[in-house]
């Protein structure tokens, strides 16, 4: 099996042996759910329920506030409690929606739709929509913005990302072993929206049982493709990704529809397919509870909004006092002050790590050995964009590449000062779309 990959990357060890084998087991209902309204790129959404309302499970409590935002849905019944600042699981504050269960479980009525491959590309689109689709591997796009490339943007390929790269997480890797058959009816979803002739879905080698599901229920498929990829961080960037499957680049400061092609993660694919389908909102997904000192690693099928914490507790808790807690993978992730915040719909993962882990992850003074510089995927200086976001020179962080960054964290991870090189160009990212706005 010849596995294809992108030039430059690191090779990290992938730590998946905590969890891998961690059916995916269905998360109790929780006494309360915290709905972020920024729980995707783009505007926030606007809440339109008030404390005290009730809800049912799958109802809209926010809508978009602009094309590029998400309607948000209760992903528990019970009552609005609370409408406030929560902790995001970027370790920030931001505004939410709080409900407490009624333990009632009720839900908005859903449908079976038999014909849904039948379905117009455009009523597919509007589905998807109305659930509030966002990507799930990190970015969260809006999917049905991602999904209307312009006239003259012809999409030819679709490529399903099931590579999950990031170290510790195996929440896309248990979907694509239980859930293959609705991965593909997603993915055959999406080539029918953007009209796309060609399906590719791009697995990293350490998933050897995902990749030979994969291709046996491709085989009676000519327009679909499984491709192999080596392990190389960041195999699961959209553009290292579209490379190493097409063959194709994107260009610089470009989006992948320039060269025909749109990227989807895996668990995208299962949420379109039961929205197209069941009309299912997005309430739920697969995340991963795992590091070294979880007790009993989990991959949880658990509602939009369950407090890290809970998730914890239901995986035995800690076998030591927890030094660090990433929410997402190691590589791009996020350190959290405490197990407070919820998990939203781009959270795939939960990484715990002992206070002598956390110790080594300590920060020191900048070598300048250029390691950052050798390493970097897209040919950027990431420690120059990170210290002109130190020192609030915005311009020169754009002029140095800041917008071109995927924060991958191949950066940091070489940095023998252990800098947090991707937090600080995430911070100029966000105080460079911030001036944006108020422009």
């Amino acid at each position: 099996m010849q596995l294809k990959t992108f030039p430059g990357g690191i090779h990290p060890h992938d730590e998946k042996h905590y969890s891998k084998a961690a059916a995916i087991s269905k998360f109790p209902t929780p006494n309360r759910v915290i709905i972020h309204l920024s729980q995707h790129i783009g505007a926030p959404s606007t809440p339109i329920v008030a404390v005290g309302d009730t809800v049912l499970k799958g109802q809209p409590i926010a809508e978009p506030s602009g094309f590029v935002s998400l309607t948000q849905h209760a992903s528990i019944s019970g009552k609005v409690s609370k409408i406030a600042k929560f902790m995001h699981p970027n370790g920030a504050m931001s505004m939410a929606i709080e409900i407490t269960s009624d333990g009632l479980e009720q839900m908005v009525e859903l449908s079976n739709d038999e014909n849904f491959m039948e379905l117009d590309a455009e009523i597919l689109k509007e589905r998807i929509a109305a659930a509030g689709i966002c990507g799930m591997g990190g970015a969260g796009f809006p999917t049905h913005v991602k999904l209307s490339p312009p006239a003259d943007k012809p999409i030819d390929v679709v490529v399903l990302n099931g590579v999950e790269c990031e170290p510790y997480l195996t929440s896309d890797h248990r979907l694509m072993l239980e859930r293959a058959e609705d991965i593909l009816h997603g993915l055959k979803l999406i080539m029918k929206v953007v009209g796309a002739k060609k399906g590719m879905i791009g697995i990293e080698a350490n998933k050897p049982d995902a990749i030979l599901l994969m291709e046996k229920l491709c085989a009676k498929e000519k327009n679909l493709e499984v491709v192999a990829l080596k392990m190389q961080y960041p195999q699961g960037a959209e553009k290292q990704l579209i490379f190493a499957a097409t063959g194709r680049k994107v260009p610089a400061g470009g989006l992948p529809m320039a060269i025909g092609v749109v990227v989807q993660n895996v668990g995208t694919s299962v949420a379109i397919y039961e929205a197209a389908r069941y009309r299912k909102p997005l309430i739920d997904r697969v995340i991963s509870i795992t590091g070294s000192i979880v007790k009993s690693p989990q991959n949880f099928l658990a509602p939009i909004g369950t407090l890290y914490s809970e998730l914890v507790e239901a995986s035995g808790g800690t076998t030591a006092a927890i030094g660090k807690a990433i929410s997402g993978g190691p590589m791009m992730g996020f350190a959290l002050p405490s197990l407070d915040a919820a998990m939203t719909k781009g959270s795939s993962g939960l990484v715990l790590f002992n206070q002598k882990e956390a110790r080594s992850m300590a920060e020191h003074t900048c070598l300048r050995c250029a390691r950052c510089v050798d390493i970097c995927p897209m040919n950027l200086m990431p420690s120059i964009i990170a210290n002109a976001v130190k020192y609030n020179d915005l311009d020169m962080a754009v002029k140095t590449g800041l917008n071109d960054c995927i924060k991958c964290g191949s950066c940091a991870f070489v940095c023998p000062a252990q800098i947090r090189l991707v937090q600080w160009i995430d911070t100029g990212k966000l105080r460079y779309a911030e001036a944006q706005r108020k422009k």
